[in-house]
């Protein structure tokens, strides 16, 4: 009988076994892969459509006006040293680049930056500028001393417009970044960045290498690649997973992309600090944040803090922590001497400095709340509540930082002086400067704290503007054929309303001159004669001047109306005495000058036509009557602070010395000032001691040009006798005065007219 055949004892799986699992492996090999090219078609088109479009929404950036520089200019040393300081430009014993400057007595070389202005781009220039006393004297290139009769400095940056959703940042373009500022960064972040993938092993072997000598954190693996990718797409979340995608993102933004364009996205996108309540974003906005200049004008050791932020700014915050932030600072400044970018004199040069910072929050703009107020509302007016929201606006305001700090000085001073002198208490003031020829504003002081942001007097405290009307009264009885010689009475007067109730106008003096001219009652600001020619001229009449001057709003239709019972803010006030500055030509106040969007293009160009609302006769009467209030009326301290100067202006106080008032003008500004308490209580002040002292301070500090009025046709000198009527040349007594021709009746034959008759016309007034 045959064995059974013996079956041997089969160990392992068999090969069917085997190729199951290798078709499972496949299947989730494939489907693995399948996963990993469809998210990273996912991944691709959100880098594609993140990075390929519009970035980031940018702030608007609002620029002050550039100080225009000619030779005969009112500026001094010491304003033309403000200017520089805001614009943070350096002093230097031997400037040689763009921001640098140096001063020898009355001579200042001043090298300029470039700057792109809206009519063109501007080259660095050096310039020699020589001063005497408060004027420039002249201008010459410093390379080859040629005479320059004009030059415009760069404008000073004022401020960021932006709502909280936007992050703040100051776009930089690779071809402005300093080559020295990207061989640091790439250095100490990233030193294969223009030979990797997106992601380097090298540059994570040779971190774990150095970290592990140094004992702590000194460089990290990832590339700059993918520190964009999780700053620009991803969460801070620590995990395999986001770290898996932060590497898989840089992959394809280093395929998809030029290496310029992702470090250029790199350096604009890496948080850098926290200003407040806004991230400062990229390395632009940071120069300016920790030391107020642009990144090219920063030396080395200052690049190198910055390249310490990207670490962490919080933990390297070189306001709370110097010590640490200046360790990696100059562990930095260390690892470009050992790689031969900077020299053993160099490395110690930079090493041993400060770190130099601005004071925390202090950047060059945002110092001018008031006048950024101004902005905003009219911005809204004319373009409407959405207008910010588009993405790098340039705007370009009228606003002149040496005004601006004359004004701010001017307030606070006197304010103070003030109260000290005269013993009064919680004293509050505003000022308005604008350009008399064109209407823009070049300062707005809102209060005494030039840095409060909250209620802006010269826009928002409307108070009865007492005598600073009767400019109105007087102009529009001139357009009725008043000549400014016509006697108006100065005798108590009573003035019943239609409830049976009297109103007594009174002096200030409370006293009464009898018959005085026309222009002595103005420059005297007399209520009494004020009243008595409103009333002969009409209520309604003075009304529409004021309309026509540029009052918008109700005005009260009673006689207390010639003496101010009108409530306007200092803004408004300067806005009507402006068509008088004009002699006549309307133009609305305004704050900007010229606005651009990103690319450059120019949205907006100041271009309004000055509208003819008041006869130019009538106004350069009451511009002249004005001059009489500065050399001889209630303002006629004036005189002895200027002498030889013209100056035109008006006083106003208003009931109980609650608010002080003074508008005044030199040849190019007109200046409206107010002071008074925010309770209402009466301040105890009249325009002329209490308004008057701000405007004559900022005229010191500003610098004077004397008030030249353009006679227009149809005006000549005449002489008047004691009633106001002209009389032939020769005649003994009479008093020459300007007079409009085609309002002038025949002349009469001589009068025995008093040779005192003006005598004591100029006493005293409000």
């Amino acid at each position: 009988m045959a064995k059974k055949p013996v079956k041997k004892k089969v160990t392992g799986y068999p090969f069917w076994h085997w190729r199951r699992w290798i078709r499972f492996a496949i299947k989730l090999s494939l489907v693995g892969i399948a996963f990993m090219v469809m998210f990273g078609i996912y991944l691709d088109s959100l880098i594609h459509s993140k990075f390929d479009g519009q970035k980031w929404q940018l702030p608007a950036v609002v620029y002050s006006r550039p100080l225009e520089l000619f030779p005969g200019q009112r500026l001094s040393v010491q304003q033309m040293l403000h200017e520089l300081k805001l614009l943070n430009y350096r002093e230097s014993t031997r400037p040689q680049g763009p921001g640098q400057y140096a001063v020898n007595g009355q001579r200042m070389l001043v090298i300029r930056r470039s700057f792109d202005f809206a009519d063109g781009a501007e080259k660095t220039r050096p310039l020699l500028l020589s001063f005497s006393g408060q004027r420039l004297a002249s201008i010459q290139n410093a390379d080859n001393q040629h005479e320059l009769a004009y030059v415009r400095m760069d404008p000073v940056l004022l401020d960021r417009l932006s709502g909280d959703e936007i992050e703040d940042r100051i776009l930089l373009r690779i071809n402005q970044v300093p080559q020295t500022f990207v061989n640091m960064l790439l250095l100490v972040e990233d030193r294969d960045f223009y030979n990797h993938g997106g992601v380097s092993i090298l540059s994570i072997g040779r971190a774990f290498l150095a970290n592990l000598r140094a004992g702590h954190a000194v460089q990290g693996g990832s590339t700059l690649t993918q520190q964009l990718a999780k700053n620009y797409f991803l969460t801070r979340e620590r995990s395999l997973m986001r770290k898996v995608q932060e590497a898989y993102m840089a992959v394809i933004i280093d395929y998809r992309y030029e290496k310029n364009q992702i470090l250029e996205t790199y350096m604009n996108e890496i948080y850098l600090g926290q200003n407040y309540a806004q991230g400062v974003y990229g390395f632009g906005l940071a120069s300016y944040f920790y030391f107020g200049m642009p990144l090219n004008e920063l030396e080395p050791d200052q690049m190198a803090l910055l390249v310490t932020m990207v670490r962490g700014p919080s933990y390297y915050d070189p306001w709370r922590y110097p010590e640490r932030a200046q360790q990696r600072r100059d562990m930095i400044l260390r690892l470009m001497l050992e790689n031969n970018q900077l020299s053993p004199e160099q490395f110690q040069r930079y090493a041993s400095r400060p770190l130099g910072l601005l004071e925390r929050g202090q950047m060059t703009f945002g110092r001018t709340p008031a006048f950024m107020n101004l902005l905003r509302r009219e911005l809204r007016q004319r373009f409407g509540e959405g207008f910010l929201k588009q993405s790098g606006l340039k705007i370009f305001t009228s606003l002149d930082p040496v005004a601006q700090q004359a004004a701010e000085e001017s307030v606070s001073s006197q304010l103070d002086s003030i109260e000290k002198r005269l013993n009064r208490k919680a004293l509050q003031g505003a000022m308005v400067v604008t350009n008399r020829h064109s209407g823009e504003v070049s300062a707005l002081v809102g209060g005494r704290d030039t840095n409060y942001a909250g209620l802006n007097r010269a826009l928002d405290a409307r108070r009865p503007i007492g005598s600073q009307i009767k400019p109105a009264v007087y102009l529009t009885a001139l357009d009725q054929g008043y000549q400014l010689a016509t006697p108006l009475k100065d005798e108590p007067l009573q003035l019943r309303n239609q409830g049976g109730k009297t109103w007594a106008p009174q002096n200030y003096d409370k006293t009464y001159r009898g018959n005085v001219p026309l222009y002595a009652a103005m420059a005297n600001s007399l209520n009494v004669p004020t009243v008595r020619l409103g009333m002969a001229v009409g209520i309604p009449a003075v009304a529409e001047t004021l309309k026509k001057l540029g009052v918008t709003q109700d005005i009260p239709l009673f006689p207390s109306l010639f003496l101010g019972i009108l409530e306007l803010s200092p803004f408004e006030v300067n806005q009507f005495y402006l068509t008088l500055a004009t002699q006549g030509l309307y133009q609305p106040l305004t704050a900007i000058r010229t606005i651009q969007d990103s690319d450059g293009k120019v949205l907006y160009q100041r271009a309004e036509k000055a509208e003819r609302r008041v006869d130019s006769q009538s106004a350069y009467l009451t511009l002249f009557t004005m001059t009489k209030v500065a050399s001889q009326g209630t303002a006629r301290v004036l005189a002895s602070q200027f002498p030889g100067v013209v100056l035109a202006g008006k006083t106003g106080t208003t009931d109980n010395l609650r608010d002080a008032w003074f508008t005044g003008m030199d040849n190019d500004e007109l200046i409206t000032t107010w002071v008074g308490r925010d309770d209402n209580q009466p301040a105890g002040l009249t325009g002329a001691n209490g308004a008057l002292p701000l405007f004559t301070n900022y005229m010191q500090r500003r610098g004077v040009n004397s008030l030249k009025l353009q006679v227009p046709q149809g005006i000549s000198m005449v002489n008047f006798n004691v009633d106001g009527k002209p009389v032939a040349s020769g005649c003994g007594g009479a008093l020459m005065l300007p007079a409009r021709t085609d309002k002038l009746p025949p002349a009469e034959s001589c009068s025995s007219t008093p040779v005192d008759w003006i005598k004591n016309m100029f006493s005293s007034g409000e």
